[in-house]
């Protein structure tokens, strides 16, 4: 987050196709061990598919109760037994790249057993998810969040979209992030992810319809989640989302960039 407030207008691009896999580690070995796991040997698979723009791993902090401000209406507790372990975010070159990776996409869904206990994948319609240019000049990100909003009941996607995206383009303008992605998902499909051995269960009431992606410097992101600001604007979101559950992000390493595999990946 900037020093400095800059209110101004960011235009956001539209990518292709975008998926998001929350994962849980195993639990009968060391958490460590899953980290290590996945941002190495399983890291090497993901990344030698083809027809990817963007492979990136997002690392959630072990102790997550929830960063989103306290909203009438609106889980923003995260539930132990359903806290999320990491993110693999995939950004495709294309609509079709999917279908340029089935032989690679086999082997991770063989090797997810070594490292994972749960996994599922959340896919948007073509070009629904947006990424917003809100870094100034040199500006580095210093510190991350990330939020899964839940539709509330009875509310069409339609509205949610255009509310989340209202919502988005006002954090935008603000000048308080470094960068920031937004994605409305599909109905969640187990069928899009049905790896063997691995728990894919993910009832109604725990489903996720969007997530939010902010990026802020360590002291700015305190500032920004306790702001009357955001309460402000979460009360406008309660009547279209029953939960929001922000989470402390460690580590968002990215393993391929602009459509190439990197040697090591960065931060």
């Amino acid at each position: 987050m900037a020093a400095a407030h800059r209110a101004t207008t960011h235009r956001a691009t539209k990518k292709a196709l975008v998926s998001s896999i929350p994962l849980w580690f195993r639990t009968d070995q060391p958490r460590q061990t899953g980290v290590d796991y996945w941002k190495g040997p399983h890291s090497k698979i993901i990344s030698a598919t083809p027809g990817f723009e963007e492979y990136r791993q997002i690392h959630l902090a072990e102790h997550n109760p929830g960063l989103w401000p306290a909203t009438p209406g609106v889980q923003t507790a995260i539930p132990a037994d359903r806290r999320i372990d990491g993110v693999a975010e995939v950004t495709f070159g294309s609509v079709l790249a999917p279908l340029l990776g089935r032989k690679q996409t086999k082997l991770a869904y063989q090797d997810e057993i070594n490292v994972f206990r749960r996994t599922f994948l959340y896919a948007g319609p073509p070009r629904s998810a947006r990424w917003y240019d809100v870094a100034g000049p040199g500006e580095q990100v210093g510190a991350r969040a990330m939020v899964y909003l839940r539709r509330r009941a009875g509310v069409r996607t339609g509205p949610f979209r255009e509310h989340l995206n209202e919502l988005a383009s006002t954090l935008a303008g603000r000048g308080q992030l470094r960068e920031l992605r937004t994605q409305v998902f599909l109905p969640w499909n187990e069928k899009l992810w049905d790896t063997p051995h691995v728990a894919h269960d993910n009832p109604v009431d725990q489903q996720f319809h969007a997530s939010l992606l902010g990026f802020a410097d360590p002291a700015a992101r305190a500032a920004f989640f306790r702001s009357a600001g955001l309460a402000s604007l979460s009360e406008a979101l309660a009547p279209y989302a029953s939960a929001a559950h922000a989470y402390d992000v460690t580590d968002a390493l990215t393993f391929v960039k602009d459509g190439k595999a990197l040697e090591h990946y960065e931060r």
